[in-house]
Formats: structure tokens, sequence, C-alpha cells
């Protein structure tokens, strides 16, 4: 270790090292034909999967395309592809492979000699696939006209170069129309769009509309009426309404602006959004969807009282000013309440909110002292699709006696490290009994919103009741269910758990946790 090994030279002969580099690396005076031989020979030298070199050589090919290849990057694809069919069984995945590494190439670097040089070579090439002179797939040729951005104008220009097609405009116009004619013959409806809407060529609108929506395809249709403009996405949406797609025709009448030419449907759309939330027990999401919306939010209203949700029906007729309700039946007399635990029967006295340092260090304290807690999350839900994750906003930790809700949200934004002290204390304890109900989902979610925190990278002694009640579904209302003999009623759900104060039915899902815990098994 540590000695360097001297290797006597050969007696007489004294020749310098020389460092070769593989072609790839200057494509200044390498030929097509030689690049694609050598990258056939680095496939079939290659000792993996066939997934795995492709994507291996398609980067290879991207960093090679920034090696000055001769004249321009584009173009000499475009040679590429003109060689290509000699490679016989590799010539369709090359094609996939080299068309793919340019499209990554041409977002970050671009030559506009090279670009107009190569959009002209790419629709000559086009009408010899076309005409039979060279061979390629389709799904190729529409990569092509796609990734080099052809125009009817360069197909034009190439129509007019050859000797036998000095016809003009209309000519090359019709042609390129017989040629989508057979995609929309064998139903290929989106290559069909795809090709039409690259050559800026429009045919009859409606009937080719009618076609994709019997044969149901939806994608193909909206991306035509797109294309075709205002009047045929008005077809579109009343075709959408007759065939009952509310949640369709509400998407192309919001994103192409046409509320104004369909304010019954859109208000009709918007209606059905709402009751499915509602359905679904999310009640602030269905409120937040609304808009601040008086019709809509009258609406929810409607919805309340039918699900006979008495609470939402005053707390939104408080919120809004709302007038001319028939006030919701209380809980005793409406039969469907009989069967879920009531506000009233919660005792929630000896509940404490903690939101300072002093609290918190209190409620730790007490909870060390105890055998055995309840621990339940909440967390605010997304009413955005695709938005990012809501923090953990609520910790419950309930034991015989007494319930925390701790709000994380503010200890973490005044005493971070703090509170991963004293939540550490309790997680980590192993003289403490943490009951959970399938808190694998709450653990999950803690240490995605608080990922610097020690505490909740680990548990000790935290049993999930879930799985000693072997239930498998129901939640927080089965396993109140099968404690305490009734359950909650699960169109309180979904609540926004970042809002100050909580509410009084927000308070009193702790305590239906305190309470299975009392009542249940040891």
């Amino acid at each position: 270790m540590g000695v360097v090994e001297a290797v006597p030279e050969p007696v007489g002969l004294k020749q310098p090292w020389v460092l070769t580099v593989h072609s790839f690396s200057d494509l200044s005076h390498v030929p097509p034909v030689v690049f694609l031989y050598l990258l056939k020979e680095c496939y079939v030298c290659g000792n993996s999967k066939a997934t795995t070199k492709f994507r291996a050589l398609q980067q290879q090919v991207y960093l090679a395309l920034n090696n000055a290849p001769h004249p321009g990057p584009a173009v000499f694809v475009i040679h590429c592809m003109y060689a290509l069919p000699l490679f016989e069984s590799y010539a369709e995945g090359f094609s996939h492979l080299i068309i793919s590494a340019l499209r990554r190439f041409l977002k970050y670097n671009t030559n506009s000699a090279d670009t107009l040089q190569a959009q002209d070579l790419a629709a000559q090439l086009f009408l010899n696939v076309v005409q039979g002179s060279v061979i390629h797939d389709d799904r190729i040729l529409t990569k092509i006209i796609e990734v080099f951005n052809v125009k009817f104008v360069n197909l034009e220009k190439a129509w007019a170069s050859k000797a036998s097609n000095k016809s003009g405009f209309d000519k090359a116009e019709a042609f390129i129309e017989s040629y989508v004619q057979q995609f929309i013959e064998s139903q290929s409806y989106m290559t069909a769009v795809s090709l039409l809407e690259q050559f800026s060529i429009t045919l009859s609108g409606e009937s080719l509309l009618f076609k994709m929506l019997q044969e149901q395809d939806f994608k193909s249709a909206e991306k035509w009426a797109t294309y075709m403009g205002q009047s045929l996405l008005c077809v579109l949406v009343d075709e959408y309404v007759k065939m009952n797609k509310l949640k369709a025709a509400y998407r192309i009448i919001k994103k192409n602006s046409l509320q104004e030419i369909f304010p019954d449907v859109y208000h009709k759309c918007k209606e059905s959004a709402l009751k499915t939330l509602a359905e679904k027990g999310c009640w602030d999401v269905a409120e937040w969807k609304a808009q601040n919306d008086r019709q809509l939010l009258e609406y929810l209203v409607y919805l309340a009282l039918e699900a006979g949700y008495s609470e939402k029906v005053d707390e939104l007729c408080d919120r809004y000013s709302f007038e001319g309700f028939v006030k919701a039946k209380e809980p005793e007399a409406c039969p469907i309440q009989s069967h879920y635990l009531n506000l009233h029967e919660l005792l929630i006295d000896d509940l404490t909110w903690v939101d300072d340092v002093e609290g918190l260090q209190k409620a730790t304290s007490y909870i060390e002292g105890c055998k055995v807690v309840g621990v339940d999350c909440e967390w605010k839900p997304n009413y955005v699709k695709g938005s990012k994750p809501n923090k953990v906003s609520i910790m419950q930790i309930a034991s015989e006696k007494a319930a925390f809700i701790l709000d994380l949200i503010k200890l973490y934004d005044d005493a971070p490290e703090i509170m991963d002290s004293c939540l550490m204390r309790i997680f980590h304890s192993r003289s403490l009994l943490k009951l959970g109900y399938n808190f694998q989902c709450d653990m999950h979610q803690l240490a995605r919103s608080y990922p610097e925190f020690e505490c909740f990278r680990r548990y000790e002694m935290l049993l999930d009741i879930q799985k000693v009640f072997k239930e498998s579904c129901g939640g927080l209302s089965g396993l109140t269910k099968k404690i305490l003999g009734t359950g909650l009623n699960k169109t309180r759900r979904n609540s926004n758990w970042e809002q100050r104060p909580l509410t009084q039915q927000q308070a009193s899902q702790v305590d239906c946790s305190k309470k299975s815990w009392k009542k249940g098994p040891n």
C-alpha cells in the first residue's frame, strides 16, 4: 500500500503513449453511415436489457450531437434517417432513439440556419417516404414532422422541387389530405389530427368530430375541436352534455372560456362537482370550490339539508347571511342521526389547546406520567389536484382523563427545537404505550411534513388498534361504532384543520378517540 511499482521499459523501445478517443467525441469528420455503424456496434456489444441499452445510447447520442456533427446537428440527423433503412432490423429502434435524442438536444440548443435547412430536408424525406422511395414506419414519419417542425410551406417547396410536380399549392395540399385520409379510415385519429394541425389544413370539422365521438376517442376529439376553434368546441360541449359527460363538458368550457356561451351547462357542471364532494363528506372543499358564488353556496346549503347536516346548514347561513331557510332539525328529532354519535353526547370539557411552549411542556410532562395514550393526526385536504401536500396541522393526544390538541404549525413556527424535543420524549418512550388507528399513514405524513425532526423518524411502544380489531376499513367511525356502539356521521369529514379556532365538530373527534380507548378492551 502506498508503493509505486516501476515497470521497466522494453530495451530499444521508446514510443510516446497515445490516448485514443471514441469517434463520438468529435463528429466533424464522421459520416452519418459510420456514425450509425458505430452506434450499432455499441448496441450489439452491450450486455444489458434492450430498454437499458436504449436509454444509455440515447444519452450518448444526445452528448454526441454537441460535438460538431457536419454540417449541423439537425441536418446530420436527417442524413442519418436516409441511411437508417440500410440497417434493416435496427432501423426502427435507432430511428426512435436518434429522433428522441435530437428532440432533447433542440430544447437547449438552437441554430437557425441548421434548423431551417433541416426543415426543408425533413419535408423532402416525408414526401420520399410517402411515395415509397425511402422506407420508414408511419410513427417515425409523424415524429420527424413534429420534431423538425415541418410546415406546409416546407412541403410545398419540396413538392415544387420535384421535376414531375410543378403544379403548385393545390396539388401538394391534395396529396397531404389523401395521406391523412388513410389514418382517418384506419381510425388513427390522433395521428391524423396531429398532421392536419401541423400542416394547418382543415377538413370537414363536424363530420370528423362525430366519427371520433362515435368511436369514443374523446382525446382526439378534444384536440381536433380545439384546433378548429370555438364553433366546433361548442358542438363538442353540446355532444358531451347529451352523453351526460358533464365533467368533460365543464373542463372544455373552463379551459376555453366558454362560460358566457354555456352559463346553464357551466353552472350545472359546478353543481354536479359540489354534489360529488358533498357525498364524499368534503364540505370544506366544496365550499372552497364554490368561490363565493352565492347561487352555488345556496345549492350547498340544500345539499346539507338533504344530508341532515344541521351544523353545516347553520354555519353556511350565518357565514353568508342566507335567509329564508328552514332551521335544520335537531339531531334528536332526525331519524338518521340516531345511528351516529351525537355531539351533545360527548364530554369535551377536559380538552386542552396547546399552541405555546409553556403549554407544550406541561402537556408533555402530563403525558409522560400516563401508561397509555391515544394519538391521531389531522391535516387540511388538498383542494387543487397535483398541489403540494399540506402539513400535518393538528396532533391529538388523549389519556383516560385528559386530551391535548397540539397546534403543530404554530409550535413549529415559534419553537421547532422544543417541539422536536418534547415529542421525542413521547414517541421514543418505552414506558408509554401509544395507540393509533391506521397510524402508519399519519407517520408517513408527519415525516414528510417535518423532515428535519428526529421525533418522527422512529417510534417506540406504538400499537395500531386497526390490527387489534382486524378492521380493514371504517376509520374512526368504525372503531367508535365497535367500541361505543354508535358511529360518527361521515358527512362531517375532510375538514379544514388549519382554521383557528377549530369548530365544535372537529374538537368532538378528539373526544371520540379518548372515549373509545377508555371503553375498549385492555
